[in-house]
């Protein structure tokens, strides 16, 4: 995203109008890539649980996850020698697609779903901490979904054209000059990804996913729910 970058090893001529939305659909718009994703952003790092919550079968997965691999969407981290075995984790890039997964997320509550079945929290004290894995809301967070009827009335959205600087869309403004001498002329969108509730621009790792699907937890299926393991005991 940043103007001055020169083009990736994936940049290709595609047919139909040049535009930068066809170029990334090109690299991540199979269904399978986005879910992959979604699941590492979740925390979910090993090849079983990618395959088991997106649902896909195991060799499309596999496929997904290589040409993100080849795309430097994704990486592999050793965590076993003997036999070898991969972690997949999110570059730079992949964690740019986090406003992508987010706005999915946001439409399908609004026009598909009818209860979010999973919510993003924002927690700006967990910058630095991504990568721990533990996926817990803390106390103190902010719903950075808003509610349903917050979106009706054009709130909670979590998206913002202001904020401070930080992790944000860096198209650079047309017209030279100091920050905001734009206002009130046509000039190239710098937008940010801001949350309402509390006003701090995000940054992907003050997220964790807050899953609400009955059944289901940041890791996946709840045992009683796996296949053939049995109801668990009631109390």
């Amino acid at each position: 995203m940043n103007a001055s970058k020169s083009p990736g090893p994936l940049a290709v001529t595609l047919p139909g109008r040049p535009c930068s939305a066809a170029a990334a659909l090109h690299v991540v718009g199979e269904k399978w890539a986005l879910l992959a994703v979604r699941e590492i952003f979740f925390g979910n790092h090993r090849f079983e649980a990618i395959a088991r919550n997106t649902g896909a079968p195991r060799d499309r997965i596999a496929a997904r996850l290589r040409a993100l691999e080849q795309a430097g969407v994704v990486e592999r981290r050793p965590y076993n020698e003997r036999p070898p075995r991969y972690e997949y984790h999110l570059t730079a890039s992949g964690r740019d697609l986090a406003p992508v997964i987010r706005a999915l997320l946001d439409w399908g509550d609004r026009w598909v779903n009818e209860v979010p079945p999973v919510v993003m929290v924002h927690d700006p004290r967990n910058t630095g901490e991504r990568e721990r894995g533990d996926g817990e809301p803390r106390d103190g967070h902010c719903d950075g979904g808003g509610h349903a009827d917050e979106r009706e009335r054009g709130e909670g959205s979590g998206h913002s054209a202001e904020g401070p600087p930080g992790e944000r869309g860096r198209h650079s403004h047309r017209d030279e000059g100091a920050p905001g001498e734009g206002h009130g002329r046509a000039h190239d969108l710098d937008a940010a990804w801001v949350c309402r509730t509390c006003g701090q621009e995000i940054a992907t790792d003050t997220l964790t996913a807050d899953v609400r699907a009955p059944g289901w937890d940041r890791a996946g299926p709840l045992p009683d729910r796996l296949p053939g393991s049995l109801p668990a005991e009631r109390h």
